[in-house]
């Protein structure tokens, strides 16, 4: 018998019950997840420095947790479209004027769109006060493989990728499919096939008053029934972060971190400024920035602790109409849409910091203001193109080197950092 696993896996149970007593205390969601993150990154520690991060007895008792931690992932997934679906259907039907529809769509996806420019100025500044460059970075046998694997399931995807396809691609030809998320852009697709339904709900309201009510009573009953479902998994946020910050903690490789440590810094330290910049828009706004972070904790711990930005939308719609008081249609579309385009941090950050990176290495200069220009009109643009799409900073990645002329081999090199650097971008 395993016994270092099964004193593991009996360990981890006794600290899940332990977090299981706090539910016997008033406390709020976000003290609970606060617990469970402490717990997680402590014995995650004590596993690594029990174990190291290469051990085989470590690598199983991850499995066992990821029962819980993955678990967890996977029932935030299993109703992100069902979420998405009613919210958005609700959210329209509740509108006088489906005019307003349009207003609400264009001010959130422009707010998007905009903070991912300063997203990739940032990345652009904070590569080049650092001096970062791809010069120097060994391909070992993890890289290479990286790279075989990110040639063969990626590039022809984002090949494909043009401009005038991706809008296409937004486009639902069957609904039901995007429900089953089988699209790379099903969660858009699933927005626009609900926002048309609740027009339609709108218009059968005006020619048919009776039956129109009748529709509306079903859309808010299918709305209530579903948000009952994300409150009853949202009771599970605490386990889910203690067993994905165990894993995380566990199963980092200390040593490569501190090889490429420049990189995590100044990763980092741009999305700390990003925080600043969204914590100014707040400000300018009427909101107070601590105490809007301080009712999104939960949220921003689980996209930390996850990697997942489609996961988080239950999350997220719940902390803005109930603990920021904000109207469930624009809460519906924000939240739909802040997760599939305009990614500050994967799809603005991150290809942008590479991009200057891999420029000196082909003759490029990265302080070129027309190529700064460039590269920062080219992110804003792609973020879009990653829409719903797993791994997304890859994808974004892959669609912005090549269009800069630049070659994509330091996406592979950078594997053995990506979930550290990742859990910040979410």
């Amino acid at each position: 018998m395993n016994f270092p696993l099964i004193a593991n896996v009996v360990v981890f149970a006794v600290l899940l019950l332990a977090l299981a007593q706090t539910r016997h205390k008033q406390w709020s969601l976000a003290k609970k997840v606060l617990v469970g993150l402490v717990i997680g990154v402590v014995f995650g520690l004590a596993l690594q420095l029990i174990y190291g991060s290469d051990s085989p007895v470590l690598k199983d008792s991850i499995q066992w947790f990821n029962i819980v931690g993955n678990g967890y992932v996977q029932l935030l997934q299993m109703i992100v479209m069902p979420l998405v679906f009613a919210s958005i259907l609700s959210a329209v039907a509740r509108l006088h004027n489906a005019s307003q529809l349009g207003k609400i769509s264009f001010l959130s996806i422009g707010t998007l769109l905009f903070t991912t420019l300063i997203a990739a100025l940032v990345g652009v500044l904070v590569t080049n006060m650092f001096g970062l460059t791809a010069e120097g970075l060994v391909q070992g046998s993890a890289e290479t493989a990286r790279l075989n694997a990110i040639q063969s399931n990626y590039a022809g995807k984002v090949a494909d990728l043009s401009v005038p396809q991706l809008i296409l691609s937004f486009v639902p030809k069957n609904p039901f499919a995007d429900l089953t998320g089988a699209n790379p852009t099903s969660i858009i697709s699933v927005v626009i096939f609900a926002a048309f339904l609740g027009v339609a709900a709108l218009k059968l309201l005006k020619d048919d008053v009776a039956k129109g009510q009748r529709v509306l009573t079903a859309i808010d009953t299918l709305q209530s029934w579903v948000m009952k479902l994300v409150r009853l998994v949202m009771q599970l946020t605490p386990y889910g972060v203690l067993a994905l910050m165990t894993k995380v903690v566990a199963g980092s490789n200390l040593q490569d971190i501190i090889k490429l440590g420049s990189f995590v810094i100044a990763s980092y330290i741009g999305l700390g400024i990003m925080f600043v910049v969204h914590g100014l828009l707040l400000a300018v706004n009427g909101v107070s920035p601590l105490k809007y972070f301080r009712k999104v904790w939960p949220v921003l711990t689980f996209a930390f602790t996850s990697r997942s930005s489609a996961a988080s939308i239950p999350l997220n719609v719940e902390a803005q109409t109930r603990r920021l008081g904000v109207p469930e249609s624009i809460a519906s579309f924000s939240a739909s849409f802040g997760a599939t385009i305009g990614q500050n941090g994967c799809a603005g950050l991150y290809p942008a910091m590479l991009a200057v990176m891999v420029a000196p290495t082909v003759g490029i200069n990265p302080l070129d203001p027309l190529w700064i220009a460039t590269l920062v009109g080219i992110v804003t643009v792609s973020s879009a193109g990653v829409a719903g799409v797993g791994g997304g900073a890859t994808f974004a990645a892959l669609i912005v080197l090549p269009a800069m002329g630049l070659p994509v081999t330091l996406v592979a090199l950078l594997i053995s950092v990506e979930p550290l650097i990742d859990m910040g971008r979410t």
